[in-house]
Protein backbone atom coordinates (compact mmCIF):
# COMPACT_ATOMS: atom_id res chain seq x y z
CA UNK A 1 0.00 0.00 0.00
CA UNK A 2 1.55 3.60 -0.96
CA UNK A 3 -0.85 5.12 1.72
CA UNK A 4 -0.30 5.00 5.57
CA UNK A 5 -3.51 4.35 7.76
CA UNK A 6 -4.40 6.97 9.31
CA UNK A 7 -6.53 5.73 12.01
CA UNK A 8 -3.61 4.70 13.57
CA UNK A 9 -1.13 7.26 15.12
CA UNK A 10 3.05 6.88 15.01
CA UNK A 11 2.71 4.24 17.83
CA UNK A 12 0.34 2.46 16.30
CA UNK A 13 -2.73 3.16 18.75
CA UNK A 14 -6.20 3.84 16.94
CA UNK A 15 -7.31 7.55 16.82
CA UNK A 16 -9.88 9.25 15.00
CA UNK A 17 -7.68 11.11 12.30
CA UNK A 18 -7.47 14.99 12.73
CA UNK A 19 -8.99 16.72 9.82
CA UNK A 20 -9.25 20.24 11.16
CA UNK A 21 -6.78 21.09 8.74
CA UNK A 22 -8.06 19.97 5.59
CA UNK A 23 -10.40 21.94 3.11
CA UNK A 24 -14.10 21.90 2.69
CA UNK A 25 -14.63 20.40 -0.20
CA UNK A 26 -18.16 18.84 -1.99
CA UNK A 27 -17.65 15.61 -1.35
CA UNK A 28 -19.54 12.62 -2.49
CA UNK A 29 -19.62 8.76 -2.46
CA UNK A 30 -21.92 6.26 -4.40
CA UNK A 31 -22.11 2.51 -3.03
CA UNK A 32 -24.20 -0.37 -3.83
CA UNK A 33 -25.26 -3.93 -3.09
CA UNK A 34 -27.94 -6.27 -3.41
CA UNK A 35 -29.85 -9.08 -1.71
CA UNK A 36 -31.37 -12.45 -3.24
CA UNK A 37 -34.46 -14.46 -2.53
CA UNK A 38 -36.75 -17.10 -3.62
CA UNK A 39 -39.15 -15.99 -6.49
CA UNK A 40 -42.17 -16.03 -3.80
CA UNK A 41 -40.04 -13.64 -1.56
CA UNK A 42 -39.74 -11.58 -4.48
CA UNK A 43 -43.61 -11.20 -5.29
CA UNK A 44 -44.08 -10.23 -2.27
CA UNK A 45 -42.41 -7.32 -2.31
CA UNK A 46 -43.53 -6.50 -5.90
CA UNK A 47 -47.26 -7.32 -4.87
CA UNK A 48 -46.74 -5.17 -1.98
CA UNK A 49 -48.10 -7.78 0.38
CA UNK A 50 -45.56 -8.67 2.64
CA UNK A 51 -47.23 -8.31 6.60
CA UNK A 52 -44.89 -5.81 7.94
CA UNK A 53 -45.94 -3.28 4.29
CA UNK A 54 -44.05 -1.58 2.05
CA UNK A 55 -40.68 -3.33 2.04
CA UNK A 56 -38.78 -1.01 -0.08
CA UNK A 57 -40.18 2.09 1.62
CA UNK A 58 -39.50 1.15 4.58
CA UNK A 59 -35.90 -0.15 3.78
CA UNK A 60 -35.28 3.74 2.17
CA UNK A 61 -36.36 5.19 5.25
CA UNK A 62 -34.11 3.08 7.10
CA UNK A 63 -31.22 3.44 4.56
CA UNK A 64 -31.11 7.17 5.10
CA UNK A 65 -31.20 6.88 8.96
CA UNK A 66 -28.39 4.34 8.49
CA UNK A 67 -25.67 6.80 6.56
CA UNK A 68 -26.97 9.68 9.25
CA UNK A 69 -26.22 7.14 12.24
CA UNK A 70 -22.79 6.31 10.66
CA UNK A 71 -20.66 7.81 13.13
CA UNK A 72 -22.44 6.26 16.17
CA UNK A 73 -21.79 2.59 14.53
CA UNK A 74 -18.59 2.69 12.99
CA UNK A 75 -16.06 3.98 16.12
CA UNK A 76 -13.65 6.52 14.13
CA UNK A 77 -15.90 7.79 11.92
CA UNK A 78 -16.41 11.89 12.39
CA UNK A 79 -20.17 12.85 12.31
CA UNK A 80 -21.32 14.18 9.39
CA UNK A 81 -23.47 17.24 8.35
CA UNK A 82 -25.11 15.14 5.73
CA UNK A 83 -26.25 17.26 2.53
CA UNK A 84 -28.00 14.77 0.52
CA UNK A 85 -28.66 11.00 1.12
CA UNK A 86 -30.54 9.28 -1.91
CA UNK A 87 -32.06 5.67 -1.83
CA UNK A 88 -33.20 3.44 -5.06
CA UNK A 89 -33.99 0.07 -5.18
CA UNK A 90 -34.36 -2.16 -8.30
CA UNK A 91 -35.75 -5.46 -8.85
CA UNK A 92 -34.06 -7.76 -10.67
CA UNK A 93 -36.93 -10.50 -11.09
CA UNK A 94 -35.35 -12.43 -13.70
CA UNK A 95 -32.36 -13.05 -11.10
CA UNK A 96 -34.90 -12.61 -8.04
CA UNK A 97 -32.62 -9.66 -6.86
CA UNK A 98 -32.92 -6.40 -5.52
CA UNK A 99 -30.07 -3.76 -6.27
CA UNK A 100 -29.39 -0.95 -3.54
CA UNK A 101 -27.70 2.16 -4.59
CA UNK A 102 -26.81 5.00 -1.98
CA UNK A 103 -25.60 8.40 -3.04
CA UNK A 104 -24.53 10.64 -0.32
CA UNK A 105 -22.89 14.28 0.05
CA UNK A 106 -21.94 16.83 1.98
CA UNK A 107 -19.54 20.05 2.18
CA UNK A 108 -16.61 19.09 4.68
CA UNK A 109 -13.66 17.81 5.42
CA UNK A 110 -14.12 14.06 5.21
CA UNK A 111 -15.32 12.17 2.98
CA UNK A 112 -18.86 10.23 2.85
CA UNK A 113 -17.76 6.96 1.88
CA UNK A 114 -18.64 4.99 5.14
CA UNK A 115 -22.10 6.67 5.03
CA UNK A 116 -22.73 5.42 1.58
CA UNK A 117 -22.07 2.02 2.47
CA UNK A 118 -23.53 2.27 5.50
CA UNK A 119 -26.92 3.25 3.77
CA UNK A 120 -26.69 0.28 1.77
CA UNK A 121 -25.95 -2.04 4.25
CA UNK A 122 -29.04 -1.07 6.22
CA UNK A 123 -31.39 -1.09 3.47
CA UNK A 124 -30.33 -4.89 2.67
CA UNK A 125 -30.78 -5.79 6.19
CA UNK A 126 -34.02 -3.84 6.38
CA UNK A 127 -35.47 -5.48 3.70
CA UNK A 128 -34.09 -9.31 5.01
CA UNK A 129 -35.84 -8.16 8.48
CA UNK A 130 -39.50 -7.48 6.67
CA UNK A 131 -39.18 -10.43 4.64
CA UNK A 132 -37.30 -13.38 7.23
CA UNK A 133 -40.37 -14.87 7.89
CA UNK A 134 -41.25 -16.04 4.03
CA UNK A 135 -37.64 -16.37 3.17
CA UNK A 136 -34.64 -17.18 6.02
CA UNK A 137 -32.16 -18.01 3.06
CA UNK A 138 -31.97 -14.24 1.66
CA UNK A 139 -28.16 -13.77 1.09
CA UNK A 140 -26.76 -9.62 0.78
CA UNK A 141 -23.73 -9.35 -1.60
CA UNK A 142 -21.44 -7.49 -3.35
CA UNK A 143 -21.66 -4.25 -1.19
CA UNK A 144 -19.22 -2.11 -2.70
CA UNK A 145 -18.09 1.79 -3.23
CA UNK A 146 -18.45 2.49 -6.56
CA UNK A 147 -17.30 6.03 -6.52
CA UNK A 148 -16.34 8.76 -4.29
CA UNK A 149 -15.83 13.19 -5.35
CA UNK A 150 -14.15 15.28 -3.00
CA UNK A 151 -11.25 16.18 -1.12
CA UNK A 152 -7.36 15.66 -1.58
CA UNK A 153 -7.46 12.40 -3.11
CA UNK A 154 -10.17 13.51 -5.98
CA UNK A 155 -12.50 11.28 -8.12
CA UNK A 156 -12.45 7.66 -7.77
CA UNK A 157 -14.74 5.68 -9.68
CA UNK A 158 -14.58 0.96 -9.86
Amino acid sequence: MTNSLTHFDESGQAHMVDVGSKQETHRVAVATGSISMKPETLELIQQGTAKKGDVLGIARIAAIQGAKKTADLIPLCHPLALTKVAVEFEVQADICTVHCSATVETLGRTGVEMEALTAVQVGLLTIYDMLKAADKGMVITNVQLNEKKGGKSGHWQR
